[in-house]
């Protein structure tokens, strides 16, 4: 998992008209009802069809409209949390030999219990993928602060051993290691934004 790139977008009335048409503001505001939608729950069936048939492009295309929707926002936004939950989920997914092995390394090469303050034992991959698909399916909702907790505790972990792995013998090209090791940065801070995220959660304030 390294940048967060953008997959090749489905057209809009794939979206059921959810974002057809509009300006870059009503395109977040989109989102933004997306995520509450699925997380905070509607009784409205029709949304919960949408959201089935999001949830299927994104399956079928990569992220596809979700990540139009959800990857310009903020990450101490509710929209932008999923984004980050999505985005592990997706790389755990087309990656789950690499996420492994990189969660196993950071296990076992360093401590890491300070900075995973409150979960007793971080998740494996298998369990942040379904934990992902939970959330994002408004399965978790009254414990949604554990669950980006807990998703921040797997990518610190994994960032960790990413690093660790850095100085492995499969290693051999600078660019290589480089990469890596950038790579390794930005999934730090996707663990720091996911445990930010939760504390606002807890605060009531992530919207």
């Amino acid at each position: 998992m390294g940048d967060f790139a953008k997959p090749v977008v489905v057209s809009p009335a794939q979206f059921d008209g959810l974002d057809s048409g509009f300006d870059p503001a009503e395109r977040t505001a989109a989102g933004n009802r997306l995520a509450h939608i699925l997380v905070r729950g509607t009784d409205v069936s029709a949304d919960h069809e949408r959201v089935e048939r999001a949830l299927t492009l994104a399956d079928d295309e990569g992220l596809c409209s979700i990540a139009e929707l959800w990857s310009t926002a903020l990450p101490d936004t509710l929209a932008g949390a999923l984004w980050r939950l999505y985005v592990l989920r997706t790389w755990i997914h087309n990656e789950p030999t690499r996420a492994s092995r990189e969660f196993t390394a950071g296990k076992n090469s360093a401590p890491v219990e300070e900075v995973l303050a409150g979960v007793q034992e971080p998740p494996g991959p298998h369990e942040v993928a379904e934990l992902a698909d939970s959330v994002i399916r408004g399965a978790i909702r009254s414990d949604l602060d554990v669950a980006l907790d807990r998703a921040a505790a797997f990518a610190h972990v994994a960032a960790v051993g990413r690093v660790h792995l850095v100085d492995d013998d499969s290693v051999h090209d600078l660019d290589d290691a480089r990469e890596a090791t950038a790579s390794a940065t930005r999934l730090m801070e996707t663990a720091k934004q996911l445990r930010h995220a939760a504390k606002l959660e807890r605060r009531g304030h992530l919207a």
